[in-house]
This record gives C-alpha cells, sequence and structure tokens, in this order.
C-alpha cells in the first residue's frame, strides 16, 4: 500500500509541479494571477523534485521511512499552508480544492502506513 501511496502522490507532485514551469498562462487561468512567478516556478520545481523521488522509490520498491516522512511532511506543509493563506484571503480559494486533496494524501499515507504491508516500512503506531 505504501508504493501506491507513493506512487500517486509522486505522480501528482510530478505534474502539478511541472505545470507552472511548462505553462504560465494556463496555471494562472486556474489559480489567479501571481506578482513573483520565479517563485512559483521554483516551487513548482521543487514539488517536481519531490514527486520524482517518491515516484522513483516506489517503482523501484524502496519506500523506507524516510520516503514516507518526505511524502507526509509535505503533505501537512502544503495542505496547511493553502488553508491558512487562502483563509487570510492572500491566496485565492481555489486553494482551499488544492488543501483538500492534501488530505486525501495525508489519509492515504495514514492507511498505508497502519496496515504496514507490501513495503520496506516497519512502523510500529502507538495503540
Amino acid at each position: 500500500m505504501a508504493r501506491i501511496t507513493a506512487a500517486g502522490q509522486g505522480l501528482l507532485y510530478l505534474l502539478t509541479g511541472l505545470w507552472p514551469v511548462i505553462d504560465r498562462r494556463s496555471f494562472e487561468a486556474v489559480t489567479g494571477p501571481k506578482q513573483d512567478f520565479w517563485l512559483v516556478k521554483t516551487l513548482g520545481a521543487v514539488l517536481a523534485l519531490v514527486g520524482g523521488v517518491l515516484f522513483s522509490a516506489a517503482l523501484r520498491r524502496r519506500v523506507t521511512p524516510e520516503m514516507a516522512a518526505l511524502g507526509v511532511g509535505t503533505a501537512a506543509i502544503l495542505a496547511a499552508a493553502d488553508l491558512l493563506y487562502s483563509g487570510s484571503g492572500r491566496i485565492p480559494k481555489i486553494y482551499q480544492l488544492d488543501a483538500a486533496g492534501e488530505g486525501l494524501v495525508l489519509a492515504a499515507w495514514g492507511i498505508s502506513l497502519s496496515a504496514g504491508e507490501g513495503s520496506s516500512i516497519q512502523i510500529n503506531l502507538p495503540s
């Protein structure tokens, strides 16, 4: 299950990270205009990198606890930023949909880590 989660999150981040780098016009049509687009491209490149690493780990059957931490941590940070800044009006409300997507990613990791099957991850959660 952890392999499926890592592969899914990896592919999602790879595609959504590359989106603003490849097509600014469509990205801003959905998310609204950006003042510092260099920062959007930089974050997009970082997300694409994280996505590539997670996807590669899944394909190689090497989803380690560190890979799970990368996936969980990234999703949690993105969800928190989406909720905080869309709630304050700093970024458009469309980012609340991204927060919901990140919530699904976190739920998938929760299921994967609690199942502890089909991967190299062996994590004992407190009862």
